[in-house]
Parts: C-alpha cells; sequence; structure tokens
C-alpha cells in the first residue's frame, strides 16, 4: 500500500515527460512563425498595419473554432484522432506557405493552420491533467505550462534569426521539420488508453458517477466556474499578442539592434519563477500570484515602452517574464481544479481559446493603436489592460468573500487552500479515503 501511495504522487513519469516536449514542439513551432511572419509579409507584400495584424487575428480565431469541436471530441475519447489529424493539418499548411503568391493565400493558409494547431493543442495538456497526480496539480501543470512559455519565448528568437539569416523557405522548411518530431514522439502516448493515475477513476469512482450523472449519452454543460479565470487569461493574452505581433517592427521604431532578444530573457525569468509560482499556488492559491504578477507584467510593459537600449529591453523582458510566467501557469491549474475530471478537456480548450482570443484581439486592438500613434505609445496603452485585470479580479474576490477558489468536489479533498494548512487537508483526505472500509471492519469483527 505504502508503494501504491507513492507512485500516486510521482510527478515526473515517461508519459509526462513525452507530453511536455510534444507540447513544446508544437508551440515552438507556432512562435517560431508568428513574430517573423509580420515583417516578412510587410517587406514582402508591402502590407499596412491593419492587413499584418489579421495574420495573428485570424490563426486565434480559427483554432478557437476548431477548439469548440475538439473539446467534445476529448469527451468521446477521440484524442488520438484530435492529435493525428491536427498535427496532419497543421503540416500541410505549412508546407503550402511555399507556394503563397499573395496575402490572401498565405491568410487561407494561417487558418487552414489555425484549424489544425487548435485541434491538436488541446489535446496534449488534457491528457497532461489527466496524469498528473491531484494533490500536486499546482506543481503539475506548472511544469507542463513551462513547455508553453518556453515555446513562446524562444520560438521568436529562433524564427527572426532563421528569417533575417537564411530567407523564409528556410524558416518554413524548418517550422514543418518541428511538427514532424512530433508524430514519432506521440506515438507510444497514443497507443495508451487514457489512464489516471488519482485524479478521476482510482478517486472516489462513486461520486464520479453520480457527478457525471446516470446517462452517460447525457450532453456535458458548459461550467460557468471557467467564465473569471477565462476573462483574466484573455486580457493578460492581449498584452502577450502586442509582443508577438509587432515587437520587431517596435526595435526598428527604436533602433534596437535585435529586439527578439526580448523573448529570450522573458524565457529566462519563467525558467526562474515557474517551479516556485505552482508550489506557492498549491499552498496559497492563485491570489498570491496573480496580484503581484500583474503589477509585474504592468512593469514589463512600461520600461519596454522607453527601452532605447538592449540593456533596458532585457531587463523589460525579465519583469515582464516573471509575472507572465507565474500567472499563465496558475490561470491554467485554476481552470482544470474547478471542473470534473470529464471536463477537462473543454477547461484546456477554454483555457487556450482565450489566450489565442486575447493574442488576436491584442494584435487587432494594438496595431490599430500602433497605426495612429506608435508603437512605443501601443505598449503603454496596453498596461491598461492589466489595470483592467486587477479591477475585475479584486472586484470579484471582495463580492464572492474569498479570493480562494472552490476545486470540483472530486478534487476538493486534495486541495490545499490558503486557510487550510496542507497537514490537516492531507490528513482529511486519508481519513475521508479509508472510513467506510474502516467502519465497514470494524461492523463485521463486532458481529
Amino acid at each position: 500500500m505504502k508503494e501504491q501511495s507513492t507512485q500516486q504522487v510521482r510527478l515526473w513519469t515517461t508519459d509526462f515527460i513525452l507530453l511536455m516536449l510534444c507540447n513544446f514542439l508544437l508551440f515552438l513551432q507556432l512562435h517560431m512563425i508568428v513574430s517573423p511572419l509580420p515583417s516578412y509579409v510587410q517587406e514582402r507584400f508591402h502590407a499596412n498595419a491593419f492587413e499584418v495584424s489579421l495574420f495573428t487575428c485570424l490563426f486565434a480565431l480559427s483554432a478557437i473554432a476548431a477548439r469548440l469541436y475538439s473539446a467534445k471530441a476529448l469527451e468521446k475519447g477521440l484524442r488520438n484522432a484530435m492529435i493525428y489529424i491536427g498535427l496532419s493539418v497543421a503540416l500541410l499548411a505549412t508546407l503550402g506557405y511555399y507556394f503563397a503568391a499573395g496575402i490572401a493565400v498565405l491568410l487561407l493558409l494561417r487558418m487552414l493552420f489555425g484549424i489544425g494547431f487548435g485541434m491538436s493543442s488541446t489535446a496534449f495538456p488534457t491528457m497532461a491533467s489527466d496524469i498528473v497526480p491531484v494533490k500536486r496539480m499546482g506543481e503539475g501543470m506548472g511544469y507542463f505550462g513551462l513547455s508553453t512559455s518556453l515555446a513562446m519565448s524562444m520560438g521568436p528568437i529562433i524564427g527572426v534569426t532563421l528569417l533575417q539569416g537564411a530567407g523564409f523557405v528556410t524558416l518554413m522548411l524548418c517550422t514543418a521539420g518541428v511538427l514532424a518530431v512530433i508524430y514519432p514522439l506521440s506515438y507510444s502516448l497514443t497507443r495508451k488508453k487514457a489512464v489516471r493515475t488519482d485524479n478521476s477513476t482510482t478517486i472516489m469512482p462513486q461520486a464520479t458517477t453520480s457527478a457525471s450523472g446516470s446517462n452517460p449519452k447525457q450532453k456535458t454543460p458548459f461550467n460557468r466556474k471557467l467564465i473569471l479565470p477565462s476573462v483574466l487569461n484573455c486580457l493578460l493574452s492581449i498584452t502577450y499578442g502586442g509582443l508577438v505581433g509587432f515587437i520587431v517592427l517596435y526595435g526598428k521604431e527604436a533602433n534596437l539592434a535585435n529586439p527578439a532578444l526580448f523573448f529570450l530573457f522573458n524565457a529566462l525569468a519563467v525558467l526562474v519563477v515557474r517551479p516556485f509560482a505552482g508550489r506557492i499556488y498549491d499552498n496559497k492559491g492563485p491570489k498570491a500570484l496573480l496580484i503581484p504578477g500583474a503589477i509585474f507584467v504592468a512593469v514589463g510593459l512600461i520600461l519596454l515602452s522607453y527601452a532605447t537600449s538592449m540593456s533596458l529591453l532585457f531587463i523589460a523582458a525579465f519583469i515582464y517574464g516573471i509575472g507572465y510566467g507565474s500567472m499563465q501557469s496558475s490561470l491554467q491549474t485554476w481552470m482544470i481544479q474547478v471542473v470534473s475530471p470529464t471536463q477537462r478537456g473543454m477547461a484546456n480548450g477554454m483555457f487556450l481559446n482565450s489566450l489565442d482570443l486575447g493574442i488576436a484581439t491584442g494584435a487587432l486592438l494594438l496595431g490599430a493603436i500602433a497605426a495612429i500613434t506608435s508603437y512605443t505609445d501601443m505598449y503603454r496603452y496596453s498596461v491598461m489592460f492589466m489595470i483592467l485585470f486587477l479591477l475585475i479580479y479584486l472586484i470579484q474576490g471582495k463580492r464572492s468573500g474569498s479570493f480562494s477558489i472552490e476545486p470540483h468536489a472530486l478534487l476538493a479533498h486534495t486541495h490545499i487552500t490558503a486557510t487550510e494548512p496542507p497537514q490537516d487537508q492531507s490528513k482529511t483526505s486519508e481519513s475521508g479515503a479509508g472510513n467506510t472500509e474502516t467502519s465497514q471492519s470494524n461492523k463485521s469483527k463486532h458481529e
């Protein structure tokens, strides 16, 4: 029994590492082309600021539409289909960039890529949330989210370097190669059935049955608890949309030698903060990370708008990365914890949709601001979204009387809140799990 308990809380399994790697490569491929694409389109097709923003916006909207279907497909057990069909569509769209002779064709391919990316990007985090032990959910999803954050930080540097040094065709082939590598890596994962170590089938199976309803064909209702974290994630992502869409163009305006290095220092900050952020979340909840994180993001954006040297750019990137890295993983874990295990596909889909919607909104709205004013003013205006973030979160927390989340009933016994000590919580869960068996055993002995 002791051995089984140890295995249940083990985090770094082979499957978890493979999932992180697949997710990293998928988002790396995306961001290798997202940042250099506006610069390429502007130089090759002489596009204006609005046309440039459409490449980010239409991709994000098509990914959102694809995930609405993917969440339902994952609930039906079509995980493997979502992965392989999504990867194949994204790969074909990427190779199609070579034949794109105009903006219209390139936009169509970006939308097609968004559909493929939306399908496959929903499956990997859902699989991860199924195998991460619930007692370490904040830490586990924090580490998993690190693969996304690192890809979002490293991808633009690699992509801009390839575009400037070797040209767009080489960039296209390299991004296609990154997608191709995911096929063999995900093979061992897709061969296995979805097994939850201690999240759904192992923990409280009777409660699982009652929570899901008596009719297995009953339609899963939308969980309204996902609305608030989705809105907050969207606001955070708007600021990131201004970075991935316009950092290269801002560098030209501010006469910065290599503005894409912003993402390198952003990645370093994420690496530093993410392991601590997961543990803080598990012990104190999202409030301890979201409020200071929003302040760090706002300060990073203000410093960026005044960056006239690479050193100030690096400082701005590091400060922004501390805030963004701690906030994004907290919001994803929050969304996973407030739903039942069967709704994790919905939760991850909502998280990614709000991420893409924010990036799309940021590309359009901040692009319009930049067209009227400048990229410098655009980053200063983007601070308003962090102010709005804090206002919504603080008002909602005050209205509810608490800033701690209410985990789903299937996970509540393992969740550690700010008001309850970890030791007592674990004792409660252990005693609660064994109460029925102990009472039955004692009863049979007396009889």
